[in-house]
Formats: structure tokens, C-alpha cells, sequence
């Protein structure tokens, strides 16, 4: 799956960290439905409380981005999250018996608090392509993990959740993300932007952002 040259740059750099999250037992285990229930809630209520702070991030993207253009992917990413994701976590959430305010008042995990404040760190601490580095694992890989289980169309109770990441809706968002990492890694870095001294760092950001989401679905197994 590709959403853009510099998000595959990224990918290869990450090397086998890559392959380590987006083939993670987790994921296996929700592509053939062997996932237990509790797991897949335990999950879902720690990244209801990821997904507020992953919003915060976009939205603090915005005040990084430098034309309209990328300020309106920034958006519309921050308004998926909350209308889309969200609500997909709250209502699946319900139909198992945990309301909306036992999300809100859930204890986070210390692999959550770890993952959610390296990303706003990169984005307070730095500009909008180290922000994008931190964040694109997480949009661009549940896109991948998305688009390979609804492919493998095996039938799993987590149906729901795969169908999310891998429609032509949140596929879509994924491609404008590829699209808006492309267009301000040639503004800020340049024509080549593998050649930039910053080009190395902006990849142990996004492996590091990689290894975070390999301990967020290492805690979903430990409910």
C-alpha cells in the first residue's frame, strides 16, 4: 500500500520495525477473529484516550502548517478522528456496556501516556515535519492494516473496526495525508529531501513514532 513517496522512504527506513507493527499477533489475531473480547475493549478504551490526544496533535498541526491548503488536511484529519473514529469507539464501546463517561474517566496506560506525549513533544519542540514524522505511523498504518485485512475478507466480529480503516473513506484520508507529507517535505526540505541533513532524525522520529504503536497493541493484549 502507497500513500505518497515520503511516507514509503519512511516505511523502508523503519525496516522490520514497520513489519513488527502492521503484523503485529494483534492485528492478526483481529483479521481472523481469534482476538478475545476483552482485549479488543481494553484496546478500544485506551485509544479512545489516545484518539483525544492524536486529535490535540492535528489541530496543533495546523497552527505548524504554512498554506491553507495544508491547513484544511490538518482539519478535516482532526474532524475524522472526532465525528468518525470516535464515535466508532463509543458506540461499540456501549453496545458492551461501557458507557462514554467509563471511557473519560479510564486510567491511561503508561504505553498510551508514552506513545501521545512523544507526538505532541514533536510538535511543540519542533515544526510541521517533525510533527508529521510522529504522526503518520499511526494514520498511514491503520490504513495499511485496514486495506490488507478487508482484502483477506475473512469473516471476524471485528468486522466493523476493519471496515473503518480499510473504506474508501478513510483510505481517501489517508492518501490526502500522503499527499500533504509529500508537499511539505519538498517545501521544507527540498527537492530530494533524502538529502537533507535533517533527513535522518525525521526517520528515527517516525521509526521511534513505529515502535511506540508496537507497545500500544503489546498493551491491547494485556487487558
Amino acid at each position: 500500500m502507497s500513500y505518497g513517496r515520503t511516507f514509503q522512504h519512511w516505511r523502508e527506513a523503519a525496516g522490520e520495525t514497520w513489519a513488527g507493527y502492521v503484523r503485529h499477533d494483534f492485528v492478526r489475531a483481529l483479521g481472523d477473529g481469534s482476538l478475545p473480547r476483552a482485549a479488543f475493549l481494553h484496546y478500544l478504551v485506551q485509544d479512545y484516550i489516545f484518539l483525544l490526544h492524536f486529535s490535540r496533535a492535528w489541530a496543533l498541526a495546523m497552527t505548524k502548517a504554512e498554506t491553507v491548503a495544508q491547513m484544511r488536511t490538518c482539519a478535516a484529519t482532526a474532524k475524522a478522528l472526532i465525528d468518525d473514529e470516535l464515535r466508532l469507539h463509543v458506540r461499540t464501546c456501549a453496545a458492551a456496556g461501557i458507557d462514554e463517561a467509563a471511557l473519560v474517566e479510564a486510567e491511561e496506560r503508561a504505553e498510551n501516556l508514552a506513545y501521545t506525549r512523544f507526538v505532541l513533544d514533536a510538535g511543540h519542540s519542533g515544526d510541521f515535519m517533525d510533527l508529521l514524522a510522529a504522526l503518520a505511523p499511526c494514520v498511514l498504518g491503520y490504513g495499511e492494516i485496514g486495506a490488507r485485512l478487508t482484502a483477506q475478507a475473512g469473516g471476524t466480529p471485528y468486522a466493523e473496526w476493519i471496515g473503518t480503516y480499510g473504506g474508501a473513506e478513510y483510505q481517501a484520508l489517508c492518501a490526502d495525508v500522503g499527499a500533504l507529507i509529500d508537499g511539505a517535505a519538498e517545501r521544507r526540505l527540498g527537492p530530494a529531501p533524502q538529502g537533507s541533513p535533517r533527513w535522518p532524525q525525521l526517520c528515527r522520529t517516525f521509526t521511534t513514532a513505529t515502535r511506540l504503536e508496537i507497545g500500544f497493541w503489546d498493551m491491547g493484549l494485556r487487558p
